[in-house]
């Protein structure tokens, strides 16, 4: 729990909120990953390049966006169709693909875990809230998606690294920021809001080093590992802040951070 005062919490709150009324805006989208699943209209085909680009989202975001696109092309720029009817000579060209530590073999994984998901369900949104009768919980569901992917037939070890899991205290940033994109609706046309089923109240900050470094000094995070306490503490804290909508403030936090707007003062 945040040691800040009420005073302080409404000053806070007033000031992250003009730093998203700033950041969360279509002009966003251009430069960030999240211009690629933009690229699309089908659900599958948003769901799957917004899977692929976060799984990839470590380093320049040029970078990122520039090897997500190169993905895209692979699979013809019509991912779900590529994965549900590809041939074995469609996959030579992605098993040569590489960004940092994902290398071919691991896109060739994510592909057949991906065919035998969507031979069997509509959507990815099924794979982290299987069961709507329970509350749905961030931390289970994360935990359960770790579970299904890495039951996936001959998986190697070493692919299974790529998908976080709170019971090893990761703190899952970029599957935080793939729920982000997919379940927060709002009338400014940057994230999707498709996945209407996971209550937007219950999503976590995508946690990086800008949101690190911002949540330190705005009193959210106290916490010294950056592992899974750390992204609840620090989005316990942004409840405080909009209990509806905690993970909004990820436009302030990581936009004070790489966008160039610290001219406001705190």
């Amino acid at each position: 729990m945040t040691g800040l005062s009420a005073l302080q919490l409404t000053a806070l709150k007033d000031y992250l909120d003009k730093i998203v009324d700033r950041a969360n805006h279509v002009s966003f989208i251009e430069n960030d990953p999240i211009s690629i699943p933009h690229q699309y209209s089908k659900l599958q085909d948003i769901e799957i390049a917004a899977f692929f680009t976060a799984t990839l989202s470590w380093g320049n975001r040029k970078t990122i966006i520039n090897k997500s696109k190169e993905l895209m092309s692979l699979m013809d720029n019509q991912p779900h169709d590529f994965i549900l009817h590809h041939s074995e000579r469609d996959l030579q060209p992605l098993s040569e693909f590489k960004h940092r530590t994902f290398q071919g073999i691991d896109t060739l994984v994510f592909i057949k875990f991906l065919k035998l998901f969507y031979q069997e369900n509509d959507s990815l949104e099924q794979a982290f809230y299987p069961n709507k009768e329970q509350k749905y919980n961030a931390q289970d569901a994360l935990t359960g998606f770790y579970n299904l992917f890495i039951s996936t037939p001959d998986i190697p070890i070493r692919t299974r690294k790529h998908i976080p899991t709170p019971i090893r205290k990761s703190a899952c940033k970029r599957l935080n920021m793939l729920l982000r994109w997919m379940v927060r609706l709002d009338d400014r046309g940057v994230d999707f809001g498709l996945w209407q089923t996971i209550p937007t109240s219950e999503l976590m900050i995508p946690l990086d080093v800008h949101v690190e470094r911002y949540a330190r000094k705005f009193g959210l995070l106290t916490r010294k590992p950056l592992d899974w306490q750390a992204v609840e503490e620090i989005t316990q804290g942004l409840r405080l802040l909009n209990p509806d909508d905690p993970v909004v403030y990820d436009f302030a936090l990581f936009g004070l951070g790489v966008l160039d707007l610290e001219d406001f003062v705190f």
